[in-house]
């Protein structure tokens, strides 16, 4: 089983972040910040959707051995993201706005995107 280099994993994220931000904004989404991080927490995207705030986890493959994107996106994962959530919210004294958390499965073959599914109400957090 062969692994791709820390580099080449670094710029496969990020052209499936940039991907993922493109198409969320042609769907009409207002990207507010990219690579959130907080102590425990991190987000992918922060973005509108209308009066929701979206909170993206991003997950990139260039191949499907390992299953599909969404597949790895686990309770640990989601737990990080809501915390981000929750420090966002914080940070911004947002006045307690919907919240939605939704992931964006990305493929890239050859370079070049293959396919984008956006998995919107992905989870919910345990509280």
């Amino acid at each position: 089983m062969r692994t791709l280099p820390q580099e080449a994993r670094m710029r496969l994220g990020r052209s499936g972040e940039d991907a993922a931000a493109a198409e969320l904004t042609r769907l009409g989404l207002t990207i507010l910040t990219r690579n959130y991080h907080c102590r425990g927490g991190e987000a992918d995207i922060v973005a509108n959707d209308g009066e929701t705030l979206v909170f993206v986890e991003v997950k990139t493959r260039s191949q499907l051995r390992h299953g599909l994107p969404r597949e790895a996106v686990g309770w640990t994962k989601q737990q990080r993201l809501a915390r981000a959530a929750e420090h966002y919210l914080h940070a911004t004294e947002a006045d307690d706005p919907p919240v939605r958390f939704d992931i964006v499965e990305v493929i890239i073959l050859r370079n070049h995107v293959a396919g984008i599914e956006i998995i919107r109400n992905a989870f919910i957090p345990e509280t």
